[in-house]
């Protein structure tokens, strides 16, 4: 099996620039179309040549984007396009995952290209990691909202898209899940995002994660359903190789409570399992001003400094 930390199968693709034409997609659920205006606004802005695909504000039911087969059609036009340079998620929410099996792998090995989101789209980052060691960015929709992302989370993604530098990540004191640290240092492949995609990913879209650095994080989740999902990546043999666990943001998934468990209890319990070093209160996820990460390249944790460093995701 081939372990995510073999270097030599990573596929980066090349920066972005002004004229790049760019393509924003909506695999998921559908987007506000003021909101993608603005996102396709702020491109624009850096010279990026903006496109929308076809189906981005379709609907279908009150959580599709219409069809799966127009959504999976949208992205894969954009995977086989060699014009397109990178794709743009307008939205998570709900149906990336009724698609990920039909992505255009062929197309998207001859032709590396940055695709940005998070949330539900992480299935389609670990599907694409998965059969063509493609990386991704773990980065906002460009259903933008200017209050809730802002300056910061634009310029993040402007640098991460378009200044290939190494991005170190501190530590937040005041996240939930800054308490979990197991000490020590580690390197890796940085592969994960959302820990429901994850777990939903097992048996036919999740890689090994042998080598690799895990990140995870979830908004609006039980803690049972928080326990489950790692004891089942823990028991189905993904994380059989790790290296080190870099803990993002756990938003509403269940405060302390006198008597009761809490979210962090929960993270303790079932990471201490694995004997790597773990590194909690990271600001990746689905707070305010979302930071841009790099998916599918070599990163290092280290508690010591309360950091993770990941190298580019594109050259």
């Amino acid at each position: 099996m081939t372990r995510a930390g073999e270097s030599a199968g990573i596929s980066l693709p090349p920066r972005l620039r002004p004229g790049d034409r760019v393509r924003l997609v909506s695999p998921a659920s559908p987007p506000e179309r003021e909101q993608v205006l603005r996102g396709a606004e702020i491109l624009a802005g850096w010279g990026l040549v903006v496109e929308i695909g076809e189906h981005v504000f379709d609907r279908r039911g009150h959580y599709l984007a219409g069809r799966d087969e127009d959504r999976l059609a949208d992205i894969n036009e954009a995977l086989r396009d060699p014009g397109v340079r990178a794709i743009f998620s307008t939205r998570g929410g709900k149906g990336a995952y009724r698609i990920a099996h039909g992505l255009d792998f062929d197309a998207a090995s001859l032709d590396p290209k940055p695709l940005v989101g998070f949330s539900d789209i992480t299935i389609l980052h670990l599907a694409l990691w998965k059969h063509c060691r493609n990386g991704g960015f773990h980065g906002p929709h460009m259903g933008w909202d200017d209050a809730w992302y802002g300056d910061a989370a634009a310029d993040s993604l402007r640098r991460a898209l378009m200044e290939p530098k190494p991005i170190c990540i501190q530590q937040d004191a005041g996240e939930l899940t800054a308490g979990i640290v197991r000490e020590g240092a580690a390197a890796g492949v940085l592969i994960g995002g959302n820990l429901g995609m994850i777990g939903t990913a097992v048996g036919w879209a999740c890689p090994s994660f042998a080598g690799a650095i895990l990140l995870i994080e979830a908004i609006d989740t039980y803690l049972g359903q928080v326990d489950r999902t790692l004891t089942q990546l823990l028991r189905s043999g993904v994380l059989e190789g790790l290296e080190g666990v870099a803990v993002g943001q756990f938003i509403r998934c269940s405060e302390e409570r006198p008597g009761k468990w809490s979210v962090v209890d929960v993270l303790e319990d079932r990471l201490s399992a694995l004997g790597v070093p773990v590194l909690g209160g990271l600001p990746i996820g689905h707070g305010r001003h979302p930071l841009t990460v790099p998916l599918g390249t070599m990163a290092r944790v280290d508690t010591a400094s309360r950091s993770l460093t990941v190298e580019p995701g594109v050259h």
